[in-house]
């Protein structure tokens, strides 16, 4: 058996892969085409604006948005900007993993934590867009993509902001610069987690005038208390990292709060419905299977996990330097190697696996909920196509219950299932971190985010 200097040794005589710090010539050739298209579309836009923008874009993507806002709400998708969307997401995460690395951000479970919280900020504030909170001239940026990219830039700024005004202490030790950057990141922090409240929250109580405000300032007082919490419990995080996972957690308690508010004291809607009962028992069925299913996977990978972290590898990612290619060349000499051995396991209690493994059971067990017992509908073309075919086997087999959405929840365990198995078997270079990761968030964006929207319209009724 080979010790791992010894492995590291051999694995060092063949080529090297590319640094870190360098672009592929595939990553150069996606910025610099991303940056065509920009410039592109914004000259389109100037010049030949009837074309570009009213003839294309507005009915393709700005129209749907303009309607899912308004009274009526919910407007369907088109394969047209479905397929927009799905490319604009595949080219940022190419583009954006090559700009990440080179600017050294961070990318292990800590990072994964606070992008979870984001991500599940996005349907908080959707569902209170669908109870119609928000007022209509601003409802439209709580709109998917629109809502996405509203919340980036929240996520840039605090990211931003954390890094360049706490992010000097973090390589240093001792309760003098704990407390000083604990201050700064409390009192910046809390600046902008009023600006959230006073820009998204404020201007909507004039327009509800049957709404307490219980709630609202227990949730106020509640999530600087909880940004204060986080922060002290994240003592050893990177600035960055800590401050976007504690405002995202503080933002949550906010938003939630107005949940709560919204079940004491509902008000009126925009198509005249008020909400008449809470929902709580599909919570069981939507969160609890997918809960009892990750905590089944992390506790099967956790030992392997904390073993692996006292070697000092990170979980399916190889040594700096070394290449995929020389990896799987000395297939049976890495075979003793750390990665090789607790990698599997491990993953399966990773942030990232969990977060991937619960969002698309969410998804696949809110829809089957809110289709075949609430009489919601479905508004992507292709998994409606899916619950359609899911409906036909129900009139062959007699089965006269539901819409025939159980077929879409299985569809996507099973494609969960067969993404996890990949991903747990998959080795990546450590210049490939990032590119994991940032597809970890988009199958988030795509799995998680709707997924909680939909159990919180089934809890509030909206």
């Amino acid at each position: 058996m080979s010790s791992v200097d010894e492995i590291h040794e051999i694995l060092s005589h063949h080529k090297p892969c590319l640094s870190s710090k360098q672009h592929h010539p595939i990553e150069k050739v996606a910025i610099w085409s991303v940056l065509a298209l920009l410039t592109g579309i914004t000259i389109g836009l100037v010049m030949f604006n009837e074309l570009v923008w009213v003839d294309t874009l507005k009915p393709i993507i700005w129209d749907p948005i303009l309607k899912d806002a308004g009274v009526a709400g919910d407007a369907g998708y088109s394969p047209q900007n479905t397929a927009i969307y799905t490319s604009s997401m595949f080219i940022c995460v190419i583009t954006l993993q090559a700009l990440f690395r080179k600017m050294e951000l961070p990318c292990d479970d800590r990072m994964t934590l606070a992008l979870i919280a984001w991500v599940s900020l996005a349907p908080v504030l959707r569902v209170l867009e669908d109870a119609d909170f928000f007022s209509s001239e601003v409802d439209w940026l709580f709109i998917s993509p629109v809502i996405h990219l509203h919340l980036t830039a929240w996520l840039v700024v605090v990211a931003v902001v954390s890094h360049y005004l706490a992010g000097k202490w973090d390589s240093l030790r001792g309760d003098l610069a704990e407390s000083k950057k604990q201050t700064t990141l409390f009192t910046i922090l809390g600046l902008l987690l009023f600006a959230h409240w006073i820009m998204l929250y404020r201007p909507s109580y004039a327009g509800h005038a049957e709404m307490g405000n219980q709630l609202v300032i227990a949730g106020l007082i509640a999530s600087f208390t909880i940004l204060f919490f986080v922060l002290t419990k994240t003592r050893d995080w990177p600035a960055i990292t800590r401050g976007m996972y504690s405002f995202a957690i503080a933002a949550l308690v906010m938003g939630l709060s107005h949940w709560g508010q919204f079940v004491i004291t509902p008000w009126q809607q925009e198509s005249g419905r008020v909400a008449s009962e809470i929902t709580l028992w599909p919570v069981i069925i939507v969160i609890g299977i997918p809960a009892i299913v990750c905590y089944w996977m992390y506790n099967k990978g956790i030992e392997d996990a904390r073993m692996l972290k006292l070697t000092g590898f990170s979980a399916g990612v190889l040594p700096e330097g070394i290449s995929l290619k020389s990896w799987e060349f000395e297939e049976e000499l890495v075979k003793d190697h750390p990665i090789e051995k607790l990698s599997n396991n491990a993953l399966l209690a990773s942030p990232m696996v969990i977060g991937m493994v619960f969002g698309q059971l969410v998804d696949g067990f809110a829809t089957m909920m809110g289709i075949d017992f609430f009489g919601y509908g479905e508004k992507h073309p292709v998994s409606n196509s899916v619950i359609v075919l899911g409906g036909e086997i129900n009139q062959m087999l007699g089965i006269t219950v539901g819409e025939g959405a159980w077929l879409f929840t299985l569809l996507k365990a099973c494609l969960i299932g067969l993404i996890v198995w990949m991903f747990v078997q998959m080795r990546v270079e450590n210049r490939q971190s990032h590119l994991r990761i940032l597809i970890v968030l988009a199958v988030m964006i795509v799995g998680l985010a709707p997924g909680l929207r939909d159990i919180g319209r089934l809890i509030l009724g909206v």
